[in-house]
């Protein structure tokens, strides 16, 4: 069956690689990962912290603001909400930011998303794919390796915050890194929502 390509989209097999800043060389020694804002405590995980945490694969659209999107593709990865089983939100929680590694700040890329639409098989935080052209494989450190956020495809993928090193929760919606440069606060692509 077709998938339905958003307004402005194309549709390609392959899967471009576009980010900002220098690419984040993995170390596992210094790698953590925080759940931090409106929790009742924060909690810092390992890399093998994270990395035993339960696992799915989910095949998951994907959607670029640059026009582009690319079908059946499938990720491993930990869901979203295995993250908020550990952390024991404050009440009023409604939306997150999650942050990555930008130009050496673990801090310095951030893309901001409401909770409710994060809690199914399509918003993992990813280390392999795979797709008709290539078997599985880890991502590369280009794709954010060694783990990288994919969002639901009701979001652009710029919202797939790549070398991932946090979640902060909210109880009120704030810009990320591109939503400050004009970006869309909502992102939709099936609304064409790029920009404010």
């Amino acid at each position: 069956m077709k998938k339905l390509l958003p307004p402005g989209q194309f549709e390609t097999t392959s899967w471009p690689i576009l980010h900002q800043g220098d690419i984040y060389k993995f170390d596992e020694t210094t790698w953590s990962f925080r759940l931090f804002g409106n929790v009742e405590k924060e909690i810092t995980l390992s890399y093998r912290d994270f990395m035993n945490l339960p696992a799915v694969k989910s095949e998951i659209d994907l959607h670029c603001v640059t026009t582009w999107s690319k079908f059946g593709t499938q990720f491993e990865g930990i869901p979203f909400r295995e993250l908020i089983k550990l952390a024991s939100l404050k009440e009023g929680v409604t939306h997150i930011k999650i942050y990555g590694y930008y130009n050496g700040d673990p801090y310095g890329y951030s893309a901001n998303l409401p909770l409710e639409p994060l809690m199914g098989d399509d918003a993992l935080f990813v280390y392999k794919w795979k797709d008709d052209g290539h078997d599985w494989q880890e991502l590369s450190p280009k794709h954010g390796y060694p783990l990288r956020f994919i969002p639901p495809p009701s979001f652009y993928l710029w919202k797939g915050t790549k070398w991932v090193t946090g979640i902060r929760f909210m109880k009120n919606d704030e810009a990320g890194f591109w939503e400050e440069l004009g970006y869309s606060m909502t992102a939709n692509p099936y609304k064409e929502e790029r920009y404010r």
